[in-house]
């Protein structure tokens, strides 16, 4: 039997390192160890030591600070300024008066420039949604949901309201359902864990007092209550209602609050502060269990959501730039990461809830194609971009700011 050539061997195993493995991995390989953060601290660097300009970081710094958003810092104020104008609008959710303009610049893992109160807890908005989605990822990872296109309604059983302050006469009250069964509609019933997480479900419905039409009404009023349902995965719509269905859907999928999911399997694996707090609405509360457990939203759209730090932001920020390890940890699923990356059929720059996709370079013209970004109001903004190794955090800033700051970093890397 004739032996193949050590060369030849090699030049073979090279090969199928370069096209069979996954392009990530490969990339990994190439870049040699990765910087991470302890709990304890983030390593900083100056701009120099990573291959960027220190003048062009700080026009970069500067200009999100002058761009700061110009909606009121109370952020209640700004809510009835706003989506409190909506039917039902009414907060159900706290709100907190947010801080300056803040944020943090990663650069190979460390960070190369800082502005505001990075360690200020703020609410995050609709940066909520991305920890929404993530608690589904995990939940896939382990097994919990078999597959995305499975039917939710499959995996949900009967929603108890936990209601103890209940008053007046209980035949007033004869004909309220002492459940709630939030899929128990014929379109309802064909709603799958992907269409929720791509926000193409077209739910239909009320939960904690908000119906799915008031969120963003379109049309003429009249149409709202009347119009012809859209078959699930057809049609892209944002709608914080149907998102706060994918909470109630995952609470009851884990059995447990989802801040305590959060925490006990990510957030403290990555070194995460003990600041952060994920809340919901004044009347989302259930009984799971025989104990009341809290339904978080997946935003601050009527209040609530998730309240964090600059610093915690970015840690999730690079735990998606490194397709979910952390320190030789895999975290979540490298394989949760490509799906949440790739995009929806109904709308091509969107993955899961909340990864906005820069597909065609129309988000961020200044960015590559292959970056994205957990965005909420505010703005909040972390962006993530592998082909530079970079996270950049803003919060406060006017979104029409957002791909001035972008290119204004870009461009202080040296060639």
């Amino acid at each position: 039997m004739k032996m193949m050539s050590s060369g030849r061997f090699y030049c073979l195993l090279f090969f199928f390192w370069s096209v069979c493995l996954p392009a990530e991995s490969f990339a990994q390989q190439k870049k040699g160890k990765v910087y991470f953060p302890s709990a304890e601290h983030w390593e900083r660097k100056a701009p120099q030591l990573v291959g960027m300009d220190e003048e062009e970081l700080q026009e970069a710094v500067e200009f999100a600070i002058e761009n700061e958003a110009t909606a009121p810092r109370d952020l209640k104020q700004a809510h009835y300024q706003s989506f409190g104008k909506e039917p039902f609008g009414d907060a159900v959710g706290p709100f907190k008066e947010r801080g300056a303009p803040t944020g943090l610049i990663i650069k190979n893992g460390y960070i190369v420039a800082e502005w505001g109160e990075p360690e200020e807890v703020n609410m995050t908005f609709s940066v909520s949604k991305s920890f929404l989605s993530t608690v589904v990822g995990l939940a896939l990872d382990q097994g919990l949901i078999h597959e995305l296109d499975d039917a939710v309604h499959e995996y949900m059983a009967p929603v108890i309201l936990f209601e103890p302050y209940a008053t007046g006469n209980k035949a007033d009250r004869l004909a309220d359902a002492d459940i709630i069964q939030p899929f128990d509609t014929e379109h309802n019933r064909k709603i799958t864990w992907d269409h929720l997480l791509r926000q193409t479900s077209d739910w239909e419905g009320t939960l904690w007092g908000k119906p799915d039409w008031a969120d963003r009404p379109e049309g003429e009023a009249s149409t709202w209550l009347s119009r012809s349902r859209n078959e699930p995965g057809s049609t892209y719509k944002y709608n914080d209602v149907r998102v706060n269905v994918l909470a109630l859907a995952a609470t009851n999928l884990w059995r447990k609050p989802l801040p305590l999911v959060l925490k006990e399997q990510l957030m403290d694996p990555i070194g995460a502060s003990r600041t952060w707090r994920w809340l919901g609405y004044e009347n989302s509360w259930i009984v799971l269990d025989g104990l009341p457990v809290q339904v978080v939203s997946g935003g601050g759209h009527w209040g609530g959501g998730m309240f964090i730090n600059a610093m915690d932001q970015a840690r999730f920020g690079y735990l998606t730039l490194n397709r979910g390890e952390w320190n030789g940890e895999q975290i979540l699923s490298e394989d949760w990461i490509s799906r949440a990356l790739t995009p929806t059929p109904a709308k091509t720059d969107y993955g899961f809830m909340n990864y906005f996709l820069n597909t065609n370079k129309e988000r961020f013209p200044s960015a590559p194609e292959t970056a994205f970004a957990h965005l909420g109001a505010g703005t909040n903004m972390v962006y993530v971009d592998p082909e530079h190794d970079l996270v950049i955090v803003a919060r406060w800033i006017e979104s029409s700011a957002l791909d001035g700051l972008i290119a204004r970093v870009l461009e202080s890397m040296e060639d």
